[in-house]
């Protein structure tokens, strides 16, 4: 029945790859649908397999809901088959009226993607309507002095139908006095008029009864009828006469009730009552007489109702003029209405999108809306516009429709929803408008990534934390919605071994936690780096990195430890040598201790605990050092202890501590005997009261052994022996030789000052027989490098010359 879209062009491809292009080209490109049918046909007959005609498949019906969408819902879309069906009373009468052609304008439209189709069903007319008198009854009053060939206009009958089907005849029952004439109306119809073919005699017969019958030319033809009865009454000559037999004039449909319209006017040759002459309408559609009134006597015509242009654009009204005579004649009064823009235009959304995907293409259709204006010529031209804010613009179909199309990007972050005021202004002077808003809902899709809220984290973390307690969160966020805006997070990279990583943290997917699995220990891993992800849950997924640096703060949890002086292999401290002569400052040892902390936990401080003379010796407080505070003493002993503390700065601080051993001796003969015969005392305040009550008892025998050994003296002048100093039951003496060359004095780390007597008789006298008694003195000659080569020279000579020390040794003491 009518030409396909989908038969022409390949519409779907074409609306998939050009979707912008397709609302300029659609009107050449697809032209309406055309149907023809028949009125009054039977709910659920088929008008025509739309779907067919579109190029849609059956499967297509459903999938992209075909339906058809007009102001009054005559037609429907079956959705298994595809077809067009009728859903209503179809009366071509009453929807087109007096129209000659029928044609109802439909819209056909489908989804995915949005377009919409144009489709024309052509009402044909049937015979359904016979032809209809306004009076059953014509009653007529005729002077038997009318001459012959008087004509009489009777009232004409109305068919609504069109064509063939409309009233085309009209015939008169035999009769021997009267014939019927058709004459034609000037507005295109037919009205019968009576003439007399025989003067009438009142007294041979005073009434006539006739038969009116009008005919159509429908198949079957369909007729209707009325009822003539005239009266023949005594002699009124002339008939009343208008001064025109067509009155026409024009009136704005804007004039309000009681305008003046137009007066028609007969006159009667005749005097006296008979020239008396009354007006009024004949036959008269109920419409126009509730929209004018005639006066009956002055023949003028006033509006008594507003008009309507959009509901009717002329009357046609046939006017009688009577005289008291019973003669009458007419004439027609047509009444063209003129057209006001009195109408706003009117904006109808036929489709409308759910939901637009905010990734979606420049020229996607989004609505389908047509307008509508009820007036005429420019009144009725009607242009639309949107605002400029937003990203959409219109695009004319045909016969009034639009298209509402995307000209932009969406962005759903941006803006979620957009409201549309569409608004249609007319040509008219003035113009009017009127305005719609829709509301356009952007639907989301996945094109946003997670963003952290920091560019990268640093977390600082105590070291000895409790395992599975959170050290940091991390936090992304993502604009999107639902799944594609909900983040989850994992560890994907860490400068720790892959094995071990996850011993050492884990985070919770869910809100971004990051839990420590261990205790962490500052002096074994001080900082570590890991990689976190943010992934929503879109499809496909999109993700981001962020690098996360944990540093692991110190705590005071190691104590010092003393590197120096350190003790032997058999568990006995180590003794420092200084020389008698020292003066204060003295560098005489140092204390070398390391902390594994670090920071303030490692700030080492040295403080002296115990001192067997506490103001022989100063301490560094930061450097350790044991310096002389002043010369030694006659009455200071010769062996000295002194017991530091090395604490660190943390709080609470730990400390360690280290005993110095350090004797006063010029020569390494002298300080070895002393430390191998007398054993530590384990308490120094004894040590010292023992030593005040021993000084006591020498100072007597000192004083003695003063005076016989200046006699002495005196007797040997040849000769002069040093003086002894005697430590414990072991006495060392000293000659005046001097140090070996070989040996530099002063404290050397890790190694001793160690006093060689030499003597001017015996060169090679050496009390180092006995050094294998003290492995702990070997150990630390070998240690120092001076040491080494004063043992180098020293150990060769020990086990030759054994027995010529101890006899040596015998001498001294007895010399002692």
């Amino acid at each position: 029945m009518g030409g396909s879209c989908a038969q022409k062009r390949p519409a779907r491809r074409r609306q998939v790859l050009f979707p912008f292009l397709l609302p300029l080209f659609y009107p050449a490109l697809c032209e309406p649908i055309r149907y023809s049918i028949p009125e009054e046909l039977a709910k659920g007959s088929v008008v025509g397999n739309l779907a067919k005609d579109l190029g849609l498949s059956v499967v297509d019906v459903a999938a992209r809901k075909l339906r058809v969408s007009a102001e009054k819902l005559l037609f429907s879309v079956d959705a298994e088959s595809g077809d067009l069906l009728v859903k209503d009373r179809l009366d071509r009468e009453q929807i087109c009226k007096e129209r000659r052609s029928c044609e109802l304008q439909l819209e056909a439209v489908v989804e995915n993607p949005l377009n919409i189709f144009h489709i024309i069903v052509v009402i044909e007319d049937i015979n359904d309507h016979a032809p209809q008198f306004h009076k059953d009854e014509i009653n007529l009053e005729i002077s038997e002095s009318v001459s012959p060939g008087m004509g009489t206009i009777l009232e004409s009958a109305k068919d609504p139908d069109i064509s063939m089907n409309s009233l085309s005849k009209y015939q008169l029952s035999p009769n021997e006095y009267f014939s019927l004439v058709v004459k034609d109306n000037p507005d295109g119809g037919k009205y019968p008029e009576l003439v007399l073919k025989k003067t009438l005699d009142r007294e041979t017969q005073s009434t006539h009864h006739l038969v009116l019958t009008a005919l159509d030319s429908g198949d079957p033809p369909r007729s209707g009828t009325a009822q003539i009865r005239i009266r023949v009454v005594d002699a009124n000559d002339n008939h009343p006469v208008f001064s025109q037999d067509l009155y026409k004039v024009s009136l704005r449909e804007d004039v309000p009730p009681g305008t003046f319209v137009l007066r028609v006017s007969a006159t009667d040759q005749d005097e006296g009552n008979n020239a008396v002459i009354t007006y009024s309408f004949l036959g008269v559609a109920e419409t126009a007489q509730h929209v004018f009134s005639l006066d009956s006597a002055t023949g003028n015509i006033i509006t008594s109702q507003p008009l309507d242009f959009e509901d009717v654009e002329r009357y046609t009204i046939d006017v009688e003029a009577k005289d008291r005579g019973s003669l009458s004649t007419q004439c027609k009064v047509i009444i063209e209405v003129l057209d006001e823009n009195d109408n706003r235009p009117e904006i109808i959304i036929t489709s409308l999108s759910d939901e637009i995907l905010e990734d979606s293409l420049p020229g996607m259709v989004v609505a389908l809306f047509k307008t509508r204006d009820r007036d005429s010529g420019e009144n009725g031209e009607v242009t639309c516009h949107i605002g400029r804010d937003v990203p959409f613009k219109i695009y004319s179909s045909s016969n009034n429709y639009y298209k509402l199309v995307t000209d932009g990007a969406l962005d759903r972050e941006q803006t979620a929803e957009y409201n549309v005021t569409i608004t249609a202004t007319d040509k008219g002077k003035p113009s009017l408008s009127s305005s719609a808003t829709i509301t356009l809902h952007i639907s989301d899709v996945n094109d946003n990534a997670p963003a952290f809220h920091q560019a990268s984290y640093v977390v600082h973390v105590a070291e000895n934390n409790p395992p599975g307690a959170s050290i940091a969160q991390v936090s992304a966020s993502d604009p999107d919605l639902g799944p594609n805006g909900h983040v989850s997070y994992s560890i994907v990279a860490s400068d720790l071994e892959p094995r071990a990583l996850s011993s050492y943290v884990s985070v919770s997917a869910q809100s971004g936690v990051l839990f420590a699995q261990r205790a962490f220990d500052h002096e074994q891993l001080r900082a570590f780096e890991l990689t976190l992800q943010a992934r929503d849950h879109g499809s496909p997924a999109l993700s981001a990195n962020v690098s996360l640096r944990v540093l692991v703060g110190d705590r005071n949890d190691n104590a010092p430890r003393v590197l120096y002086p350190a003790l032997g292999p058999d568990g006995s401290a180590l003794f420092d040598t200084v020389p008698r002569a020292a003066q204060p400052g003295y560098l005489v040892t140092k204390v070398v201790a390391v902390d594994a902390d670090s920071g303030h936990n490692a700030w080492l401080s040295y403080h002296v605990l115990q001192a067997s003379e506490p103001g022989l010796f100063s301490l560094g407080l930061r450097t350790g050092e044991v310096r002389t505070a002043r010369a030694l003493g006659d009455r200071d002993a010769a062996r000295q202890r002194l017991l530091v503390a090395v604490r660190d700065g943390g709080q609470p601080p730990l400390s360690a501590t280290a005993t110095l051993l350090l004797v006063f001796a010029d020569s390494l003969q002298e300080a070895l005997p002393d430390l191998s015969d007398r054993p530590e005392p384990s308490d120094p305040q004894a040590e010292l009261q023992f030593y005040l009550v021993v000084a006591l008892a020498l100072i007597s025998v000192l004083f003695l052994l003063a005076v016989i050994l200046a006699i002495a003296l005196r007797l040997r002048r040849s000769s002069s022996p040093s003086a002894g100093a005697c430590f414990g039951s072991v006495l060392c003496s000293k000659s005046g030789s001097e140090i070996p060359p070989n040996y530099s004095e002063g404290t050397l780390p890790y190694a001793y000052d160690l006093c060689v007597p030499g003597s001017e008789t015996n060169p090679e006298f050496n009390f180092l027989a006995s050094v294998e008694h003290y492995p702990a003195t070997q150990d630390i000659l070998i240690k120092d490098s001076s040491s080494v080569l004063l043992a180098s020279i020293l150990t060769p000579s020990v086990e030759d010359d054994k027995n010529s020390f101890k006899q040596s040794a015998r001498d001294l003491v007895d010399t002692c």
